[in-house]
């Protein structure tokens, strides 16, 4: 066996197709560093709950201005990868890339920034999101059980992070972090999409939420639930392609509902292995 021969066709295919991230000005964003600071973050957000860590009313400050330092350091450099990248896939001009690399590292580290001085309103958001699934979850005993232990709201949590991300022109990391807890808990949320305060995902397994999607306030919905597009062709990527979801509704377990025009009306209940492509009154009890 010819062990140089297998490495040399090896590297021919990196040349050939590509893929690769070398350690260059144009390399792409890093998914383990990204995945490393994301644990930063929601360490941050629920202290002493991700983590193990001896954390008291002397030390927390300490700790958690260490991490808060080692997210804007790490950020940075994984958002500044991303822009550079980007710019480089629409200009070939070394020199032009090379005077953008300084612009980026400044944006990335404003960014950065932006997202810690944004986490006392996400602390506000996600609190109100727990006590939604309290409330609505006869099960859950405690706002404490629900933070450690439901997949919901690690999903919601993870999208309100990469959502300020994206809402902020950060390419392809939210997508990293939304796909991380989407691998983890099988709910799988597009940072792109808009969601109000105070919403519950029971069980979660198999929900989707697609980019475009638009949700009120005081949502609940079931495992399995699918809001998505009636069409996934790629020349409808800037439209509105997934359905708005009005305050207060409830949609049960494997209902589907397609279509960027698709309005689901305040205080509706969508029952359980609907098909829904049109819209739906205020109100309105859909059933199969």
């Amino acid at each position: 066996m010819n062990i140089d021969m297998l490495i040399d066709g090896i590297l021919d295919s990196y040349d050939r197709y590509g893929l690769i991230n070398r350690n260059h000005a144009e390399n792409f964003p890093n998914r383990q560093n990204v995945v490393s600071i994301l644990s930063d973050i929601q360490s941050v957000i629920f202290p002493g709950f991700r983590t193990a860590e001896d954390i008291d009313s002397v030390n927390i400050r300490y700790i958690i201005g260490q991490k808060v330092n080692n997210i804007i350091a790490n950020l940075t450099r994984e958002i500044q990868k991303a822009l550079i990248y980007t710019k480089s896939q629409t200009c070939n001009d070394k020199e032009v890339i090379n005077i953008a690399d300084s612009h980026c590292f400044k944006l990335a580290e404003k960014t950065a920034v932006a997202l810690i001085e944004e986490i006392p309103e996400i602390r506000r958001k996600i609190q109100l999101d727990t006590n939604a699934a309290f409330s609505g979850d006869p099960a859950a005993k405690s706002n404490e059980e629900v933070v450690l232990s439901y997949p919901g709201l690690e999903a919601i949590l993870v999208y309100r992070i990469a959502h300020f991300l994206y809402e902020n022109g950060v390419p392809v990391i939210p997508r990293i972090m939304t796909e991380h807890v989407h691998g983890k808990t099988g709910i799988d949320i597009h940072p792109g999409a808009t969601i109000g305060e105070s919403f519950f995902i029971d069980h979660g397994t198999g929900v989707v939420i697609g980019e475009t999607c638009i949700i009120g306030k005081n949502v609940k919905i079931y495992q399995g639930v699918t809001l998505g597009a009636l069409s996934v062709k790629k020349n409808l990527m800037d439209k509105k392609r997934h359905p708005t979801i009005e305050d207060d509704v409830t949609i049960y377990a494997n209902a589907t509902i397609l279509g960027g025009n698709t309005v689901i009306g305040k205080g509706c209940t969508i029952g359980g292995n609907t098909w829904v492509t049109k819209s739906v009154p205020a109100g309105t009890v859909v059933t199969i």
